[in-house]
């Protein structure tokens, strides 16, 4: 597995873009909803974090979403 340490440099910062997107999942989806069992806080994180990284757009990705910006990273060129 990854083994993360402190010891690293700039290692404490890592985890800076997980607590934001878990900030967000918290307040803009989980406190808003109301669930009756675990299946269901499940199928309804999968379905919010497909509309998140497909459908909306983030303004530090000059408001694009994430999977334009990540498929735009990796697309291989098409030959002529």
């Amino acid at each position: 597995g990854i083994q993360i340490s402190m010891d690293d440099k700039d290692c404490c910062y890592d985890n800076i873009f997980v607590e934001r997107l878990w900030r967000t999942v918290k307040y803009e989806h989980l406190y808003t909803q109301e669930f009756n069992n675990l299946k269901e806080v499940r199928k309804s994180l999968n379905v919010w974090f497909n509309w998140y990284n497909q459908e909306r757009f983030h303004q530090s990705l000059d408001n694009l979403t994430p999977d334009e910006v990540y498929y735009q990273k990796y697309a291989i060129p098409q030959a002529a």
